[in-house]
């Protein structure tokens, strides 16, 4: 608790790294609600690493902070597995670039990049006596939170390998693309 100017405040509020809000988040696709976790006190978190078992039980890693999950996307890939500190820091330099460029809460341009960037349609092989064809298919829920938080975090490795550029900046690149916020003619691309 902490004294200001005469009056007793308590530091009730969550906000992650102390900096960014979890309180006016909101989910605009409500079929992704209850898998952008972010409502519960247990999502709110102050640092993202919280050394939780999210792979005992079938859909419990919807339970773990969706930064987190971005955070542990970050580290894959032989070079980079192990290292969560280092994708902490590296998603903490890009929430800071997002909130610079923006001037919004990032945590919500986050969220919106993850609604934006999943697929809403698939496609499934079905065999039918000898012929084979595609049929179209919706995608779950799920699997559309987690191929957005995939495909952005593949592309920021994949772009910045032996490149000039930071992660950082380029991870910024591929949340605002998959927001609609930076065209393909912005300085900030990696292919300009």
């Amino acid at each position: 608790e902490m004294q200001v100017k005469g009056e007793l405040q308590s530091a009730t509020e969550h906000k992650l790294f102390g900096k960014w809000s979890y309180s006016d988040l909101n989910v605009s696709d409500t079929g992704l609600e209850g898998y952008i976790t972010f409502r519960s006190m247990k999502s709110q978190v102050f640092y993202p690493h919280t050394a939780g078992r999210y792979q005992q039980r079938s859909f419990r890693k919807v339970g773990c902070p969706f930064v987190e999950r971005m955070i542990n996307s970050l580290m894959m890939h032989g070079r980079n597995a192990g290292k969560k500190l280092m994708a902490i820091k590296i998603m903490k330099q890009t929430l800071e670039i997002i909130h610079l460029m923006t001037g919004k809460n990032p945590l919500q341009v986050l969220v919106t990049a993850i609604e934006k960037g999943g697929p809403r349609e698939d496609s499934t092989r079905i065999q039918m006596g000898g012929v084979i064809k595609k049929q179209a298919v919706d995608v779950s829920p799920l699997r559309r939170v987690n191929s957005a938080i995939y495909m952005m975090c593949y592309g920021a490795r994949e772009s910045s390998f032996r490149k000039i550029k930071t992660i950082s900046e380029l991870s910024l690149i591929h949340i605002c693309r998959c927001r609609r916020l930076l065209t393909c003619r912005s300085r900030w691309s990696p292919y300009h």
